[in-house]
């Protein structure tokens, strides 16, 4: 049986990139703009205008991605971890630097909001609000309150990483010391992050976590990226943003292979952060648009 091949469509991106600065965050992301720094209530928007991809495949197939994605992360090769799998049986699409451990940034969400739906019951409340409510905030809106209060209510970074441990995410794969992302001092591997919304997909929490996360061109902070795209309304993902730091983590929802899991990390100084957050749109646009070999 000859093996399963797929085209790449091309795509044209990244026509312009713009960063917003002004006043520190509101409760709401989607709706404020702030600095980049490490101290702001949520993260910052940036916008980022992408041309639609090209009609016509290019004729590259599958074995094209390595040297593609290679080539948009440039010289700085050590400064990103990236993981890409077909959800269903584990395919590898593409992986570099995924068990090197990296600052997540808001991405360290993924592990709270995770951790909270698997040692809580999912129609509890805390408060007066209910549990999708925290976890709704936490990821949408990227709210660090919101993230920090969800990990001290279920017991702090010791609890988050047994209730992981038992959805079977390594816990040496992953160091968080705060709920939010915040501190530098967590660190974790693109296979962690992985491993985690895999194992969220597949958990009776699932419709619960999959709808928290912001969807390309649509909600939340990726409200803005990947507009006119095959990205838009397909990719749902949790992005992440310090000084120096950009990550975006989900799923793409692809109609020919179905779901994809990705994990990009990137941690460079050297780069600016509206580059960073290009260069990960770049793949992600990438991710969604193969489509089977005739």
């Amino acid at each position: 049986m000859q093996p399963t091949r797929y085209w790449l469509n091309p795509l044209a991106i990244i026509a312009t990139a713009t960063l917003f600065l002004g006043t520190p965050a509101l409760a709401n992301e989607t709706n404020s703009i702030t600095i980049e720094s490490d101290q702001v209530q949520e993260e910052e928007i940036i916008e980022i205008e992408v041309t639609p991809p090209d009609i016509n495949p290019s004729g590259a197939c599958a074995a094209s991605i390595e040297p593609i994605i290679n080539n948009i992360i440039g010289r700085y090769q050590n400064n990103w971890g990236i993981l890409v799998e077909k959800l269903e049986d584990r395919t590898l699409l593409y992986n570099h630097n995924a068990d090197k451990y990296f600052i997540p940034a808001s991405n360290n969400k993924i592990f709270t909001t995770a951790a909270a739906l698997q040692r809580l019951n999912p129609y509890s409340k805390i408060g007066s609000k209910s549990l999708q409510n925290w976890v709704n905030v936490t990821n949408i809106r990227s709210n660090n309150y919101y993230a920090d209060t969800l990990l001290r209510h279920i017991g702090g970074p010791n609890a988050a990483k047994a209730a992981l441990a038992q959805l079977g995410v390594n816990p040496n794969s992953f160091r968080q010391v705060d709920g939010s992302g915040l501190s530098r001092n967590n660190i974790a591997t693109p296979r962690a992050l992985v491993e985690t919304l895999r194992a969220m997909y597949y958990s009776p929490a699932r419709d619960m976590f999959y709808s928290s996360l912001p969807i390309a061109g649509i909600t939340g902070t990726l409200t803005n990226r990947m507009k006119r795209t095959s990205a838009q309304g397909t990719v749902s993902a949790k992005t992440g943003t310090l000084r120096g730091v950009r990550a975006l983590s989900g799923y793409v929802n692809h109609p020919q292979l179905g779901l994809l899991v990705f994990s990009i990390l990137a941690n460079n100084s050297n780069v600016s952060g509206s580059a960073l957050v290009g260069s990960i749109d770049k793949m992600v646009l990438q991710l969604s648009a193969f489509q089977p070999c005739n």
